[in-house]
């Protein structure tokens, strides 16, 4: 059975007028479907409103489907009496950090959701340090969030989750708000974390060069999957992809301009190191 199981699903928001009357509604996913493993790492891609975000909601039950199904380890999203344990397997981490440090301490916030979880005092400390540790962030353990750098927030709100031990964390665009220093950390821990732990990670971003690191990628416009599959072969697409107003690597669309102008490649790079050797066997 596949860890995660999305299944046919659909959702539309609410929108209220200034007197909370409903005034429309607003379909945002269209019979979405995908599957994902337990220990794999998923790119969620898609422009603003392709319903991205409303996904990554419905994998801990923030939201639920009002057509279609959401199984997290067999269990049924839908049942609010699961509600408690599928948020202990899947763990959220929104955007803007933040929006999730809610202590004036950076191990009392890490502290916050299992002491929430009612975990024993000896425990939550051990919880608190191993995840600081990996994150690369015990040695700031005293210190007070607002001081952190941007992606030594996230680091921590990271920390936060993985304290509560999920078996899977659900990152809503982690690096859109952080300098590239800052993204680097993250995607190293984010790395750690699904490689070395072998954590489910889903990560919905708008960097093309992280999501090519994914063990699949899986592409959304319009409320719908649009396409899926290994990197190599979603960034393969480019056509498709640019048709709706999306990106690919700067090393794939070089080459991809190059085998428009007549040179002979079999596959297109994803990243730097591989274009550059790819284009000195063509070009030398």
């Amino acid at each position: 059975m596949e860890f995660i199981s999305v299944q046919n699903v659909s959702f539309q928001y609410e929108v209220q007028d200034e007197d909370g009357k409903l005034s429309r509604v607003k379909p945002v996913l269209d019979g979405v479907s995908f599957e994902i493993k337990k220990g794999e790492f998923v790119a969620l891609l898609g422009h603003n409103g392709s319903g991205k975000s409303t996904v990554a909601k419905h994998l801990n039950a923030m939201l639920t489907p009002q057509k279609g199904k959401v199984y997290i380890d067999g269990m049924d999203t839908s049942d609010e009496k699961l509600t408690y344990d599928i948020r202990r397997r899947v763990g959220l981490v929104l955007q803007n950090p933040d929006n999730q440090l809610v202590a004036s301490i950076v191990e009392e916030d890490v502290a916050f959701g299992p002491e929430n979880l009612g975990i024993p005092s000896d425990e939550i400390r051990q919880r608190v340090d191993d995840a600081l540790k990996a994150v690369d962030m015990y040695e700031h353990r005293l210190k007070a969030p607002y001081k952190l750098s941007g992606g030594q927030k996230q680091r921590v709100a990271i920390a936060g989750i993985i304290a509560m031990q999920p078996d899977c964390i659900v990152l809503d665009e982690p690096t859109a708000m952080l300098d590239p220093k800052g993204r680097s950390e993250v995607m190293d821990t984010i790395m750690k974390l699904n490689r070395e732990n072998g954590i489910t990670v889903v990560m919905i971003t708008h960097y093309m060069e992280e999501a090519v690191m994914a063990d699949t990628v899986y592409v959304m416009d319009n409320g719908k999957v649009l396409t899926s599959g290994t990197a190599d072969e979603v960034f393969s697409r480019v056509e498709l992809l640019k048709k709706h107003r999306l990106d690919v690597p700067q090393a794939t669309e070089l080459c991809h301009k190059l085998r428009a102008c007549g040179v002979k490649l079999d596959r297109l790079p994803l990243n730097e190191m591989d274009c550059v050797s790819m284009l000195r066997e063509v070009l030398l």
